[in-house]
């Protein structure tokens, strides 16, 4: 049985990337171009919220104390840079919406692949029914990781200001970035950047091809293949998962490190992957195809939804709790800087990423509904987005952040390309493989 992309679903998405475009565009236009018009936008906001004038006050406050010419001119120093470090921050927020968001969907594929592989190495009895789905959603792999590697080279390049290591004026006069430099350059970055995606799209696509040979072989010379490939990827998945989460996220923050953070973000990209496969089964199953695709198979995926939320949870937990415990300068700047300019974003995800899927499916008939199964993947989706939001932007904009135009122009641009690129993935081969040696036992399956 093959699904046929429908005209409906494919302009939706052609819409979605054509407002999201639109919004990037004038988030991008409408960034400040100089010093001086980052400060008029700063004091307009000021104005609008009833606090416009209070750093000319204190100046003048601090002139009418006969200050030296010396102290004047330290000072006038000190507020020149840190009114330039406020204009790359408010011109980095367009790329911090672009990044964010390009970033988020290419982690929903890379997460489908681990758990792909997973389910290959394992030789789970369940999930062969799901395959064609999984190796659908990991389609979007190859565009998806191109976009990203595109951003991290024009970062890199200083074309933005994202990375603060990437910029030698800064390096200069940092004693710490210099001492990571020998890892934290331009030239070793790209190279890593380079090596973890050609290793990812080359196991998705040498495994994708095993699994369409044995529906058409004779014996299982594919499946054991593909099982010792996806037993060898999910090593090297490993380690480059964690240098990736360290290149691509935490050198934002090039002063902070935390041992959990490749953990970290790897639960959040699992989960997001994981309820990304349930919604595409779901849908499926809405359009009448996937007929074998029952309810204990969409209640192991809400039970997976609900046990990497509560890993996440732990994590999240673990690396809050033992840094603000510590109370270490250089590692609670990290969590200070969030609660003290994120904080709706910042507990509002906590809240959407463990208390309400503790609340929800927790209860085990309730992960046999699908509807109730779609409503809490689209909250939990929206909840590691803010939880990328809230690794990327404190670093990148500070305290110049909004939920706006090219924020949500981003979402949609990107989740219309995703829509488009898997859907027609899908409509590609057979959604059931016919000769997996688990297939039968995937169909019987019940709990």
């Amino acid at each position: 049985m093959r699904y046929t992309f429908s005209n409906r679903l494919k302009i939706g998405s052609i819409i979605l990337m054509v407002v999201g475009a639109i919004c990037l565009v004038t988030g991008f236009v409408t960034a400040p171009s100089s010093v001086e018009e980052a400060k008029a936008k700063i004091a307009a906001a000021h104005d609008d919220h009833g606090g416009g004038h209070g750093e000319v006050v204190d100046h003048a406050v601090a002139d009418t104390h006969g200050n030296s010419h010396a102290e004047d001119s330290h000072d006038a120093g000190h507020d020149a840079a840190h009114d330039e470090h406020v204009f790359h921050q408010m011109q980095n927020r367009p790329w911090s919406a672009l990044y964010v968001a390009a970033f988020f969907f290419f982690m929903i594929s890379l997460g489908v692949l681990a758990f792909y592989a997973i389910q290959r190495a394992a030789q789970a009895g369940w999930s062969p029914i799901l395959f064609r789905i999984m190796e659908g959603i990991t389609a979007y792999l190859a565009p998806g990781g191109i976009i990203v590697f595109v951003i991290l080279v024009m970062s890199v390049l200083h074309i933005n200001h994202l990375f603060t290591w990437a910029d030698p004026e800064v390096v200069k006069h940092d004693a710490l970035i210099q001492g990571k430099a020998g890892y934290l350059n331009p030239t070793f970055f790209i190279i890593r950047a380079a090596i973890f995606l050609a290793g990812w799209i080359a196991y998705r696509f040498y495994s994708r091809k095993l699994s369409l040979a044995q529906d058409q072989s004779d014996d299982n010379s594919n499946f054991k293949k593909n099982f010792r490939i996806s037993a060898a990827f999910l090593v090297f998945y490993l380690v480059t998962e964690s240098m990736m989460s360290w290149d691509w996220i935490m050198s934002f923050d090039p002063h902070w490190f935390s041992t959990l953070f490749g953990w970290y973000v790897f639960a959040s990209m699992f989960v997001s992957g994981i309820t990304t496969i349930a919604l595409v089964t779901i849908y499926l199953k809405s359009k009448g195809l996937l007929p074998e695709v029952n309810n204990s198979h969409i209640h192991d995926l809400a039970k997976f939804m609900f046990g990497v939320s509560i890993f996440w949870t732990y994590l999240w937990f673990s690396q809050f709790m033992l840094i603000w415990y510590a109370n270490i300068p250089e590692e609670a700047v990290y969590y200070i800087s969030r609660i003290e300019h994120y904080k709706l974003p910042f507990f509002g995800m906590l809240v959407l990423n463990f208390i309400f899927p503790l609340l929800v499916l927790m209860n085990s008939d309730y992960k046999r509904v699908n509807w109730f199964v779609v409503m809490t993947g689209i909250i939990i989706l929206f909840g590691h987005y803010m939880d990328v939001f809230n690794m990327v932007m404190p670093a990148t904009v500070g305290e110049n952040w909004h939920l706006g135009v090219p924020e949500i122009g981003g979402i949609l641009f990107f989740a219309g390309l995703f829509i488009f690129i898997v859907f027609n993935a899908l409509s590609k081969e057979d959604l059931m493989p016919k000769r997996n040696p688990l297939i039968e036992e995937s169909r019987q399956f019940h709990y």
